[in-house]
């Protein structure tokens, strides 16, 4: 991000729709493939100026509980074990499999209980029980600091229970150091140790700030804080043989590099910059693209849309828009085709007629500042004129994102639905009769609810990289099925939802909601149709045992393509408060029509337990139920979609016990 040309990926909330562990690690790699040939050839000509290292802020791993959050984009939705495994593949993408050397520097941020709203994260105090902290917020980085070895963990500018995240020993010694045997070092997030004395008040000057960070385990300041750390050593606040200490990790972290050793013996340094936004890595990006993108509605199969279609008009502000594409933190495109570029570059290489429309402002009640024109006659014209509409709806990051980004309007969103005159552009064209595909862009979900009637098809399309408009092409005429499932719960309405504030699960994500979704998390629909079939499963295991079976899925329909398998549990019989239901296995699969594919599973044990009050996790003997398939086991899942999943009833025998987190 922000070193010139790149290959641009889908946005992080599209790459976790692919529900593709494997393919995300190939992503990743390629990612750290540009970082490195970058550093590499910048370095050569004594340019080591900011965004050309090697040590990244990536992957973002809190959880997504709230759709109005700006920088939910950054992360891989709700749940936090697709989050773990998701989190797992891109460490591993970019760090690489030396034995010996890493090729770039991961780091999972922010570390911890953060997610909004990010106009207050300087000053909010995150109060939340032990039970919600480790079975929701925790879990994703205990899990990519223990199978990951990840390099670094940033802490987050937000207070949790009172203590700064930046600089808790709680938080930063007793969990990170010590209960999860972190053996990296530790950066606070961007001037968030000045937070201490200018917002949160807990401290009273710089040097105190730099002092109480410095000393609960904070190795390395994201600002300029520690510059205050050489006066804090004068007064006795801190010791300069616990600076030693992290300076060694840091001096420890460099020679993983490679930064110390002569050129021929670090692999990586191998690697050129004649590899960035190649052609083989572009076509990754088109790959990534449509695996992220999601058929939410496919009305009478109006897609793939048939050879009836002679005139097709494509409307919206999203249509044609470059900033659609990218999301935040995101490189430069050298070359990039657009929703509208794509499906007309498609269209003419099937004699279809495409008409464009913008039909209004992405935001605004008018046009454009100094002109009253409205564009919606337009595009009713332009529909009237057209076999079928696709209408290019939704967010960009003007909308969404970081406090503070360059020309963003906003970060966080106070509504849910469709911005400016978009629900009435949606009401015009649908007024004209015509079929209409509705394609979303957006970082976080887009409630539309009132709107999805007047739809034929709805097509979740993310901040889709830089081939988003041949990605959408190939699935709009039927060159790829689609396979990406809801990283996220849409809600139906704002209302739904708790005060943006609290950080409590209850009525939040799949795992808690008590209203009905407009979409659910892990609903998807295809061009095709999958049947599963368990192998093997069996009717008990032992506590320690994990949980090994086979799915046969055989594709009955009549694409070839990719479904994700899912597997979720409920216990039963839990002696405390459990989820609704929990994710415990996917996997991405392709079969080929009238073909059959077996899956092996095999969930861990720990996936079983429960968290209890006092933040214990514990393996419990009782009745799960298991349930097998290609959606979520919930209603509306199954209302959408017409497929119902396997329920199993697994019994899992032994005597309650304690076991790591």
């Amino acid at each position: 991000a922000r070193c010139g040309t790149a290959t641009v990926f889908p946005q992080a909330i599209g790459l976790a729709a692919m529900f593709d562990a494997d393919f995300l690690k190939r992503v990743a790699e390629i990612i750290s493939d540009e970082i490195r040939g970058k550093y590499n050839a910048y370095r050569k000509i004594g340019d080591r100026s900011i965004y050309k290292g090697i040590t990244e802020y990536a992957p973002n791993i809190n959880i997504f509980r709230d759709p109005r959050w700006g920088r939910g984009q950054e992360t891989y939705g709700e749940d936090p074990y697709l989050t773990a495994q998701l989190g797992i593949a891109f460490i591993s993408g970019l760090q690489g499999d030396d034995p010996k050397y890493r090729k770039t520097d991961a780091n999972v941020k922010h570390y911890v209980v953060h997610s909004g709203p990010d106009e207050l994260r300087h000053e909010i105090n995150v109060k939340i029980d032990k039970k919600t902290f480790r079975e929701t917020y925790l879990y994703a980085f205990a899990e990519c600091i223990r199978k990951a070895d990840v390099a670094c963990v940033m802490g987050a500018y937000n207070r949790v229970n009172g203590e700064a995240c930046s600089g808790s020993s709680y938080l930063l010694k007793q969990i990170l150091r010590e209960e999860l045997g972190f053996k990296g070092y530790v950066v606070s997030d961007s001037f968030a140790i000045d937070d201490f004395h200018l917002h949160h008040k807990i401290t009273k000057n710089p040097v105190e700030s730099a002092a109480l960070a410095f000393n609960n385990g904070c190795d390395q300041n994201g600002g300029t804080t520690f510059l205050h750390l050489t006066e804090a050593v004068k007064q006795g606040l801190v010791k300069e043989e616990d600076i030693d200490r992290s300076v060694q990790r840091l001096l420890e972290e460099r020679i993983r590099l490679g930064m110390f050793d002569a050129e021929e013996a670090v692999p990586y340094n191998q690697i050129s910059e004649d590899i960035v936004d190649c052609q083989e890595f572009r076509a990754a990006a088109e790959l990534a693209a449509m695996k992220s993108m999601v058929l939410l509605k496919n009305e009478e199969k109006i897609l793939p849309l048939s050879n009836e279609v002679k005139t097709l008009a494509v409307i919206g502000p999203n249509a044609d828009s470059k900033e659609v594409l990218l999301g935040n933190y995101s490189g430069t495109l050298s070359k990039y085709t657009t929703l509208l570029q794509g499906i007309q570059q498609e269209a003419e290489n099937r004699g279809i007629r495409v008409i464009y429309a913008e039909g209004c402002d992405l935001y605004k009640d008018s046009y454009r500042e100094l002109c009253e024109t409205d564009l919606i006659p337009e595009a009713v014209i332009a529909a009237q004129k057209s076999d079928a509409v696709i209408l290019c709806l939704g967010l960009s990051p003007m909308l969404e994102g970081e406090e503070g980004e360059e020309g963003a309007v906003q970060c966080d969103r106070k509504e849910l639905g469709l911005p400016g005159r978009q629900a009435q552009l949606l009401r015009a064209v649908a007024d004209t009769g015509k079929k209409i595909i509705l394609v979303l862009c957006n970082g976080s979900p887009v409630s539309i609810t009132d709107e999805e009637p007047l739809v034929h098809a709805v097509v979740e399309a993310w901040y889709p990289g830089e081939e988003g408009g041949k990605a959408l092409a190939n699935i709009i005429f039927g060159k790829y099925s689609p396979a990406g499932r809801m990283p996220v719960t849409t809600v139906k309405y704002v209302e739904d939802l708790p005060p943006f504030e609290e950080y409590s699960m209850q009525s939040r994500t799949y795992r808690y909601l008590d209203k009905e979704p407009l979409y659910p998390f892990g609903f998807g629909l295809s061009y095709t149709t999958f049947k599963y079939k368990t192998e093997g499963f069996p009717e008990k295991i032992g506590m320690e045992q994990n949980l090994e079976f086979q799915v046969e899925v055989e594709n009955t329909g009549n694409f070839s393509g990719e479904t994700v398998l899912q597997i979720y549990i409920h216990d039963r019989e839990a002696s405390t408060e459990v989820p609704i239901r929990k994710l415990v296995f996917f996997k991405s699969v392709f079969v080929n029509r009238g073909e059959k594919k077996s899956i092996s599973v095999n969930v861990e044990s720990k996936n079983f337990a429960v968290v209890n009050e006092n933040g214990e996790y514990i393996l419990e003997p009782g009745e799960f139920q298991v349930f097998i398939g290609g959606i979520q086991p919930d209603e509306r899942s199954r209302l959408l979609s017409g497929e119902e999943v396997i329920e199993k009833i697994l019994l899992v025998e032994g005597s309650a016990r304690k076991i790591p987190y």
